[in-house]
């Protein structure tokens, strides 16, 4: 556990700089609504089948997302049709390329400054202020078990094929690795899920690192499986789990799919995964700082600033840059360190 305590402003900067806003979590609602709704309007209109069923997917419905600059958000909205509704006037089912060019077409609206795009897992509607909509394409088919039980399964419109996927089981995967990790003891909110956030942050913090990356779901694989938690220290978890998460990449980059046993989502040498390592290793460098014995309240929260790219942790110290380590006694001789760090005083308004 390192000297200087910043959890409380580790705290913070998630709740103000990370986590997004209750307006920004509205407005991305509405717009996944509204999408559908005009997705179901279009596919009426065309006489075409709707879906059984829409499911939000990936960091949305993990609640992983993260505050961007230039408000690059992606919610993931899994449009489900059952498979027989799926075919042409000849009767013919359709191929997987053909019904994202039916969900693109069903979505056009006059009203809205860009046209759906057809992309290779998904349907995009990008909206002006840079939210967009992937709505990936699902067919649900029911066949019988040598029981005769009925088995559901489900494909991804991907590409040309029709590959057996459901995103909704890595949503599951992810809220059951936090649910026990909430069994363990932390009663507010989970640990595990900040360390998400905060990864991601970090490894989006700069602009030119963004296309470089690897994905959100790796990061949150990387987590789930190196995750050390740290009671009311977040940035000792924070760290800690970075260290590990280092250890794992620097044997292998290999990162194993969270519920298919036969996939990865990222593969020996994977340039994304390599990158993101070079990122961490240079954020674990400049933390070597917090293991300084002389190691200051302004020095860690600069550090921490160099990792995020931002001014919010030094800003939340004072100007005269105080240690947070208690004073000597002044009968003593030498230095005397307390058995636990002992917060500075802050404004009732620091968060």
């Amino acid at each position: 556990m390192t000297i200087i305590d910043c959890n409380k402003e580790m705290k913070g900067y998630h709740s103000e700089e990370v986590n997004l806003s209750n307006a920004e979590q509205a407005e991305m609602r509405s717009r996944r609504d509204n999408g559908r709704t005009r997705l179901q309007n279009g596919l009426t209109k065309a006489g075409h089948p709707l879906p059984k069923k829409f499911s939000s997917q990936g960091s949305y419905a993990m609640r992983t997302m993260v505050q961007d600059d230039a408000c690059d958000y992606d919610i993931d909205d899994g449009a489900y049709f059952d498979k027989e509704d799926l075919k042409n006037a000849e009767g013919d089912y359709l191929s997987a390329l053909d019904v994202r060019k039916r969900v693109k077409k069903a979505l056009k609206d006059d009203r809205l400054a860009y046209d759906a795009v057809v992309k290779t897992n998904c349907v995009r509607q990008e909206y002006p202020d840079g939210y967009h909509i992937d709505i990936p394409i699902y067919r649900t088919t029911c066949s019988k078990d040598i029981w005769g039980n009925d088995v559901i399964e489900y494909e991804l419109a991907s590409g040309d094929e029709w590959t057996k996927s459901d995103a909704r089981k890595v949503t599951s995967w992810y809220n059951d690795a936090v649910g026990n990790e909430l069994k363990t003891g932390e009663s507010d909110t989970s640990q595990m899920r900040r360390i998400t956030k905060l990864t991601k942050k970090m490894a989006r913090s700069r602009n030119a690192w963004k296309k470089k990356t690897t994905s959100g779901i790796c990061i949150s694989k990387l987590v789930v499986d190196n995750f050390i938690a740290c009671p009311n220290r977040d940035d000792d978890a924070l760290r800690d789990t970075w260290k590990a998460i280092k250890l794992q990449l620097d044997v292998s980059q290999r990162i194993a799919h969270p519920v298919f046993t036969d996939k990865n989502l990222a593969e020996e040498d994977d340039e994304c995964v390599i990158f993101f390592r070079g990122c961490l290793g240079d954020a674990l460098e400049v933390l070597k700082v917090l293991d300084e014995q002389d190691c200051t309240s302004k020095k860690a929260g600069d550090a921490w600033d160099e990792v995020f790219n931002t001014t919010y942790f030094s800003a939340q110290f004072t100007t005269t840059s105080k240690s947070l380590l208690r004073p000597a006694v002044a009968a003593s001789t030498t230095l005397s360190f307390p058995s636990h760090p002992v917060q500075p005083n802050k404004s009732s308004g620091f968060a």
